[in-house]
């Protein structure tokens, strides 16, 4: 049997009947835990400006869903989502109703932030990346997140490198925990009785 999707006409004049049920929006508002009482006529005015609130939104989106290429009659969640962003009044619903965007887009940006994380989007970074040094990787210059400097086989590094070949560490924002483990390692096995530089 199909659903019936004739539209319920907004009333004329004042029945003094809510279209939505009354006992299941005084619950609603017992759930609130800042209201102790709510009297009949006050839940009364509630039921009859969220009919009127429902409603307004709902005609919002049909006029979205009209001035679309080929107008539909049904209104869909993206017609309330274009209504929402397109008006002024609606703006409090934004997080309620958001635009929706594909898988893609988010994988992307997704991505996009990562890169940003970790570091690849800083100004310096693509220098760093084409100026490695003899050995062929790519070295870090400024210190770490707490501030000290780096060591390099117990003497500090400087910043112009002065000939010193520095060892590699991995920031504390670095994405995986296991290549700073082994960075440490390294530098420890190299460094013998030197103390190892933690970062974080």
């Amino acid at each position: 049997m199909p659903y019936n999707t004739t539209a319920i006409p907004p009333r004329k004049e004042v029945t003094g009947q809510t279209q939505l049920p009354l006992t299941r929006v005084k619950k609603i508002i017992a759930q609130d835990p800042d209201i102790q009482i709510c009297s009949n006529n006050a839940a009364f005015v509630i039921t009859l400006a969220t009919e009127m609130f429902v409603q307004y939104l709902a005609e919002q989106a049909q006029e979205k869903t009209k001035l679309e290429r080929k107008p539909r009659r049904n209104i869909q969640y993206k017609d309330l989502a274009n209504a929402v962003a397109h008006q002024d009044n609606l703006e409090f619903l934004e997080d309620v109703v958001p635009k929706t965007t594909s898988y893609k887009d988010v994988k992307g940006k997704a991505a996009a932030a990562r890169t940003r994380v970790k570091g690849g989007d800083k100004p310096g970074a693509s220098a760093a990346a084409g100026g490695a040094g003899a050995g062929g990787v790519a070295e870090q210059t400024e210190g770490m997140p707490n501030g000290k400097k780096h060591k390099a086989n117990g003497t500090h590094s400087s910043p112009n490198g002065g000939g010193i070949q520095r060892s590699r560490i991995l920031s504390s924002d670095s994405g995986d925990p296991n290549a700073q483990l082994e960075a440490e390692a390294e530098l420890a096995r190299r460094g013998g009785d030197g103390d190892v530089d933690m970062t974080g």
